[in-house]
């Protein structure tokens, strides 16, 4: 018996093929980004993720103007040896601001313009411009040389709606800022939600206050439009809150380990921490920080760190509570017709494996290529 197992066992692949095959097993992922200290972490958990496929980077604003989250990228990229991974620049305004039609010269006054203050993401003019946020002057303190590359000779959306289209159903957009660029690729092709495999959202405070005011989160009050035309899309949508990542902490122990590490990864991120936990220690009064971006690109890779729940986001667009997100579970059936009747439903993530979570971001970024 065992001799004729042998003689029908397969033979054993070649090695061109094992790689092919891992090639193609991959998850292909497109980061929405506004760099970002956690964005940072993110993209560099991306890059050392065996099972990601990174396609591109679009930018956005959000911790920092559009040009600012640009070069940031571009700065990210080259500072661990990546400069094959293409760069979109996006919109510099708000979904309501591009489609009044302002020549692009008449515009830059009206931009979201944004604090960073380490709870905010994201913001509205009302605010200080970024530069002078507290991550803007600490990146002008660590003199990083300006990046040699540039963005490619496209709109953030028009990456977006052709990576969709190289790979019907196989994308996945990781967005870690306002939903600007979502919403204006889907302007630009409204099959886009049908054509991408999946986008994971870091948005929304479910059941929890948000991180601007009582009321919203920073990335959906950043552009509460956008925010409602993407989760009203009928994509295959995945919502990780401020109610998931405020479990996800990086304590300082984890930061000394970053220190210890000889990885280039974690080296870089050393030199940028330092500034975050103090602001989360006098914000939070903890001893570390939150994971909001790394977290929400773990549940792109593995969503089986977090557990999820479906039902109907839709976001308030204006007034005292303007980018609330307001989850319908849809488990009862209202007496009259309301804004959530019949809108597609998203997954929005409800329980986190916090350690788990933290454990493979620290794995990751403490080795090298």
């Amino acid at each position: 018996m065992a001799a004729a197992a042998a003689a029908v066992k397969k033979p054993a692949a070649e090695p061109e093929e094992e790689v092919e095959k891992m090639t193609t097993r991959k998850k292909k992922l497109v980061i929405d980004t506004d760099p970002g200290i956690d964005d940072a972490m993110a993209i560099f958990v991306a890059l050392r993720s065996p099972e990601v496929e990174l396609l591109g980077l679009t930018t956005i604003f959000g911790n920092v103007y559009t040009t600012l989250a640009t070069r940031n990228a571009l700065h990210l990229l080259e500072a661990v040896g990546r400069t094959d991974i293409p760069v979109a620049e996006g919109s510099h305004v708000t979904i309501k601001v591009s489609q009044c039609h302002i020549p692009c010269h008449n515009r830059s006054n009206l931009t979201s313009g944004l604090l960073f203050n380490f709870t905010v993401h994201a913001s509205t003019a009302q605010r200080k411009p970024p530069s002078y946020g507290l991550q803007a002057l600490f990146m002008a303190q660590m003199n990083f040389p300006p990046p040699t590359g540039k963005p490619v000779d496209q709109s953030a959306a028009a990456f977006l709606v052709e990576q969709a289209n190289l790979y019907p159903g196989q994308v996945t957009v990781v967005a870690l800022g306002p939903l600007t660029n979502l919403a204006l690729a889907i302007e630009l092709d409204p099959s886009f939600p049908k054509k991408i495999g999946q986008i994971v959202i870091l948005g929304g405070a479910y059941s929890v206050n948000g991180n601007v005011n009582p009321a919203a989160e920073a990335n959906i009050f950043g552009d509460p439009d956008a925010a409602d035309i993407v989760f009203t899309s009928g994509a295959d949508i995945l919502a990780v809150g401020i109610n998931i990542t405020h479990q996800v902490v990086l304590s300082d122990a984890d930061r000394e380990k970053l220190e210890q590490s000889d990885s280039k990864y974690a080296r870089y991120l050393s030199k940028i921490l330092g500034l975050y936990y103090n602001y989360h220690r006098d914000a939070y009064f903890i001893e570390g920080v939150y994971l909001h971006d790394p977290a929400t690109l773990l549940a792109a890779v593995d969503p089986s760190l977090m557990t999820y729940t479906e039902g109907v986001v839709r976001v308030q667009t204006v007034g005292i509570t303007k980018g609330l997100t307001v989850f319908d579970t849809t488990k009862k059936r209202y007496g009259e017709i309301t804004a959530w009747t019949g809108k597609p439903t998203v997954k929005v993530a409800v329980t986190v494996d916090a350690p788990a979570v933290v454990e493979m971001i620290m794995q990751r970024l403490t080795t090298d290529d």
